[in-house]
């Protein structure tokens, strides 16, 4: 057994056991109640909730945040994880998103493939949309010089033998746009 896992391991029971005893039996808590409970300033909560994306507390009408029981959890992992472990930012952060994927015991493999597909939509970045309206505009551009001759040009050149060959062969192909 790696020392990681051990020391995951432990720290979830002592997150789970400071968690459970010293939590109040609340439906939510401001943010003071948890900077308390954490023992750090309420900037701090809000800049965490900036940094870690697990850290969501919901907002009422008035705009002040309150944290459920699994955010007030979630902000005393992310200060074991900061202060008592020596975590970076970083580091605890992918120490958490590590923690989220580890697999629930109590889960089956056949629950995990009933669960339906979600649809992951993509964004082009500034580059590739600017590559796709230029292959636009070459197609576009490459249909109006494949379309019929100008009558203006073809009378001028009908006596050319040149113009009697490239007006038999075919048009480009357009596949390679």
């Amino acid at each position: 057994m790696n020392q990681s896992s051990t020391s995951r391991r432990s720290a979830r029971k002592l997150a789970n056991s400071v968690a459970d005893a010293s939590i109040p039996d609340k439906l939510y808590f401001r943010i003071g109640e948890v900077a308390q409970l954490c023992g750090v300033e309420a900037y701090v909560l809000r800049f965490w909730q900036s940094e870690f994306p697990a850290l969501r507390p919901n907002k009422s009408g008035t705009g002040q945040r309150l944290y459920r029981r699994k955010d007030v959890e979630m902000a005393l992992r992310i200060r074991h994880l900061l202060y008592e472990e020596g975590y970076t930012i970083p580091g605890a952060r992918q120490a958490l998103k590590q923690e989220g994927k580890q697999p629930d015991p109590t889960s089956t493999d056949e629950t995990v493939k009933q669960q339906p597909l979600k649809f992951v939509t993509t964004t082009l970045s500034p580059a590739e949309a600017k590559i796709n309206r230029i292959r636009q505009d070459l197609r576009a551009l490459l249909l109006q010089l494949s379309g019929p001759p100008n009558p203006v040009v073809s009378t001028i050149n009908s006596g050319s033998r040149e113009n009697s060959r490239t007006q038999s062969q075919p048009p480009p192909d357009t596949a390679l746009f």
